[in-house]
C-alpha cells in the first residue's frame, strides 16, 4: 500500500468515525429526551398518590398510576431499543451476565460464556436510509417498523435518504 493510500485509508476511516460519533450523539440525546420524560411521569405519579392520599383513600389513584406505569414501560423500551442501536453502531453486544464486549468476541471475558457469532456489519458512507415521517429518525433501509416511536412504514409514504440527507 502507498503512502497516499494509506493516507486516503486514515481519512476515510477518520469519516467514518466521525459519522458514527455524530450518530451516538445524536442516539444518546434521544435517550436523555426519554429520560426526562420518565421523571415526568415519576413526578405524575406521586402527585396522583399523594392527591388520593389527602382525600382518605390511596385506592383512588390506582387508574392513573397503572396508565403511568404503562408510559414508564414503554419509555423504557424505547431507550433500551436506543441503547441497542448504540451497541450496533459501535460493533458491542452484551454477554448474558452484563458485560458489553466487541461484536467479534467469542467468549465472555467476565463470565467465559460462549456467545454467538454475529457478522459485523457494513457501515458504508452514502448509505441509504428510511425517516420515519412521525418521528424524522433514521431507520435501517430494510426497516419495517421506527425503532423510536413504533410507527409502521408504508411503501412509499415515508422518505428514503442517504447519510448526507439527499
Amino acid at each position: 500500500m502507498s503512502f497516499l493510500d494509506k493516507i486516503k485509508q486514515g481519512a476515510s476511516d477518520a469519516a467514518k468515525k466521525a459519522s458514527q460519533t455524530v450518530e451516538i450523539t445524536k442516539i444518546k440525546s434521544q435517550i436523555s429526551g426519554k429520560e426526562k420524560d420518565q421523571d415526568k411521569v415519576y413526578h405524575q405519579i406521586g402527585l396522583s398518590i399523594y392527591r388520593s392520599h389527602q382525600e382518605g383513600n390511596v385506592a383512588n389513584s390506582e387508574n392513573e398510576v397503572m396508565s403511568c406505569c404503562q408510559q414508564l414501560d414503554e419509555l423504557q423500551s424505547d431507550i433500551q431499543m436506543l441503547e441497542e442501536r448504540i451497541k450496533m453502531i459501535r460493533f458491542e453486544k452484551t454477554c448474558t451476565c452484563g458485560k458489553v464486549v466487541a461484536l467479534d468476541t467469542r467468549f465472555c471475558p467476565d463470565c467465559g460464556t460462549q456467545l454467538p457469532q454475529e457478522p459485523r456489519p457494513d457501515s458504508t458512507v452514502g448509505e441509504i436510509r428510511v425517516i420515519c415521517s412521525k418521528c424524522q429518525t433514521e431507520n435501517e433501509l430494510n426497516t419495517k417498523i421506527c425503532y423510536v416511536c413504533g410507527s409502521e412504514f408504508s411503501g412509499g409514504s415515508d422518505a428514503y435518504t442517504d447519510q448526507h440527507g439527499q
